[in-house]
């Protein structure tokens, strides 16, 4: 699997008309840098806002994944999502003139066509994959759904499907491996039943169907008056049953066209949980609804990993830098040297130890009567650990001073408090070039996650 982040080349643009607004949308999709992520951006609104493709935004699934974040909304996300999981690219902003993603032929064939185009670069930071280690189960009893995450050394996804129809029915698709998803599943098409299709014409929806988006199936006798208002509702003179059970609008690719669909809203869906997954994903009946919502477990077992990714303190063991060895380091002196160990550091990583005591002078006024360690201290005790990391780099760290040039994604978790052991762990989020550093800082105390931060260092030469 690709352990580096991507992007795309250059931008990527498309125009169509959504399935369910009826309205033409331009879909410009643009390269952005590593650990970005994939945003939507409305450039039809005032102040442009961004939505994050992000499982907690998600507010509707009927036919279709519909993000919603204060009020505005990104209809019909899965299949651009789809391609972007099945080329494995990171780091993306999609702007859109509209709020629905065009629908084009019903799959997610026209945008992997289009970035594959212009083609994929890789960037220097490292992919963060969830890597499934105990089984995941979600289940719908009243739709039969089943979804099941186990544990594998890559991503592999088997769908099955079974509509209870004679025209559609114990249908399975499997991929092994995400790079044969372009050319195996990214080109399957969405599929309705008729009776559903007249149901939603009947009430005004699918403005954008135009029957060249999807296979339409027939389980149901058709009467001469349902073909006539299809033909009029489409435009079309020839409607008619083929001997497979599908209207005349479009061929089969394949024989399990609709399972291999199922399998690449799959792998769109997922890509709301946040993270590249490691594992299998075996899905039973699956649908946009069952898809969120297992991505939402899928979430909530990241952030439970991460909470655990605490790392381990012996305080019996000699730790790499001791405050000396700290100090011949770093220019910081009392008070405001705020760790106390290196207890590891590698080339991309280092862990640094925090005890928190009473005799802390800023306990004075934070807070009389209930003291807790403030939070920019808390990230200040982080940046030091962090700038040993980027000090280690050069032969002589005493003739360079570390300047924080940016801290982002800030978040406090718990309070410190005198008596606890802050465990500071920083990662490399790209190599070290020119003396700039990006970092992702983690404190626990314990197993507690309390603080995290994104962090952004240069170190400079002060003495010759």
């Amino acid at each position: 699997m690709n352990q580096f982040q991507s992007t795309i080349k250059s931008e990527v643009s498309i125009s169509g008309v959504g399935l369910h607004t009826g309205v033409k949308t331009n879909v410009v999709i643009k390269p952005a840098e590593a650990n970005h992520g994939i945003v939507f951006k409305r450039m039809d609104l005032q102040d442009q806002p961004e939505i994050p493709a992000d499982v907690n935004y998600v507010m509707g699934t009927d036919r279709g994944t519909t993000l919603d974040k204060n009020g505005i909304r990104i209809l019909t996300v899965e299949h651009v999502l789809a391609a972007l999981g099945g080329l494995s690219i990171d780091n993306v902003l999609i702007e859109m003139d509209a709020e629905e993603i065009p629908i084009l032929d019903g799959s997610a064939g026209p945008f992997v066509d289009a970035i594959q185009e212009v083609g994929v670069e890789q960037q220097d930071a490292e992919r963060n994959y969830f890597e499934i280690t105990e089984n995941i189960r979600y289940v719908d009893a009243e739709r039969n759904t089943e979804i099941i995450a186990m544990p594998a050394d890559k991503f592999e996804v088997t769908v099955m499907v079974d509509y209870d129809s004679e025209v559609l029915r114990n249908q399975f698709a499997s991929m092994d491996n995400i790079d044969a998803f372009s050319e195996e599943f990214a080109h399957a098409r969405t599929f309705s039943f008729l009776h559903e299709l007249r149901a939603l014409l009947d009430n005004g929806l699918i403005k954008g169907g135009d029957l060249k988006n999807a296979i339409v199936y027939v389980d149901q006798a058709v009467s001469d008056g349902d073909l006539d208002a299809l033909k009029k509702a489409f435009g079309k003179e020839d409607l008619e049953v083929t001997k497979k059970g599908i209207l005349n609008n479009l061929s089969l690719q394949h024989p399990n066209e609709a399972a291999r669909h199922k399998l690449l809203d799959v792998v769109g869906d997922l890509q709301l949980c946040g993270r590249p997954i490691k594992g299998r994903i075996i899905a039973t009946r699956p649908g946009h609804k069952a898809n969120t919502e297992f991505a939402v477990l899928l979430k909530k077992a990241i952030k439970e990993q991460e909470k655990n990714d605490a790392p381990v303190y012996d305080p019996n063991v000699a730790p790499v830098y001791d405050i000396e060895g700290i100090m011949n380091i770093l220019p910081h002196r009392p008070p405001f040297l705020l760790i106390d160990k290196i207890i590891h550091i590698d080339e991309s990583m280092v862990i640094g130890i925090k005890n928190v005591t009473m005799n802390e002078t800023f306990f004075n006024g934070h807070f009389p009567g209930a003291p807790v360690m403030p939070g920019v201290l808390q990230v200040e005790a982080m940046a030091q650990t962090g700038g040993i990391l980027v000090l280690n780099t050069v032969p002589d760290p005493e003739n360079y001073l570390t300047y924080f040039l940016k801290i982002d994604e800030v978040r406090f978790k718990k309070m410190v408090k005198p008596g606890d052991t802050i465990i500071f762990k920083l990662e490399l989020l790209a190599p070290i070039r020119r003396g700039i550093c990006n970092m992702k800082g983690r404190g626990y105390v314990g197993n507690q996650l309390v603080v995290e931060a994104v962090m952004m260092a240069q170190i400079t030469k002060v003495k010759e």
